[in-house]
């Protein structure tokens, strides 16, 4: 598996599992050679307007690629409207092309009892490329 890993794309909302996912990611890119998306769905009805959440989402990325030794180039923050299972199952396609999606196994959602959030199990029923649900 590792000598077709290219590209993980890994979902990030900003949550305590995200983060997590996130780091598992950064380890096995490291580890492997792979590149990293740092993918951030932004929502049907939300925008990337703010400067303040870039930046946030920016320094967050840039910390956690310097804490797992990848090099800036090898790390990329992927921003896109629609919503978290959409837009990472677009990952797999033109121009990114993952060969892994990682998740955390929640997120933001309202119901924070449930083993796995929405997006991991709808991306479990749909994607046709390997998914990694990283737990908490």
């Amino acid at each position: 598996m590792t000598e077709s890993l290219r590209t993980i794309a890994v979902g990030f909302d900003g949550s305590h599992d995200a983060e997590t996912a996130v780091r598992w990611s950064m380890k096995l890119a490291s580890e492997t050679n792979a590149n990293v998306v740092v993918v951030n769905a932004v929502g049907m009805l939300g925008r990337f307007d703010n400067p303040t959440v870039a930046f946030k989402l920016e320094d967050s990325v840039r910390r956690l690629a310097d804490e797992y030794g990848l090099d800036t180039t090898r790390v990329t923050l992927h921003v896109d409207d629609g919503d978290a299972c959409s837009v990472m199952m677009r990952m797999a396609e033109e121009p990114i092309n993952a060969s892994m999606l990682v998740v955390g196994s929640r997120g933001q959602g309202k119901h924070p009892g449930l083993l796995l959030g929405s997006t991991s199990l709808e991306l479990a029923e749909h994607t046709t490329i390997p998914l990694v649900i990283v737990p908490s």
